[in-house]
C-alpha cells in the first residue's frame, strides 16, 4: 500500500473519528444512526493511522505530496 493521505487528512479523520465516538458514547446520536457513526469512526481512525485509504486508490487520487 502506497501512501495517500497527508496529514492535514489524517488529523481531520482522527478529529471526526473522536467527534463520532463523543456522540455515540455520550448518548447523543443512539440506535442505527449512533453505531453507523461508530463504525465510520472507526474506518477514519484505522485509514489515518496507515495513512492509506482505499477508496482514494481506484481513483488515483492522493491528498499526500
Amino acid at each position: 500500500m502506497k501512501r495517500n493521505l497527508s496529514n492535514i487528512d489524517r488529523v481531520v479523520r482522527v478529529v471526526l473519528a473522536a467527534l463520532f465516538a463523543y456522540l455515540y458514547f455520550s448518548g447523543i446520536v443512539t440506535g442505527i444512526l449512533g453505531i453507523v457513526l461508530v463504525v465510520l469512526g472507526a474506518v477514519f481512525l484505522f485509514t489515518a493511522v496507515i495513512a492509506f485509504c482505499p477508496l482514494y486508490a481506484p481513483f488515483k487520487f492522493s491528498t499526500y505530496k
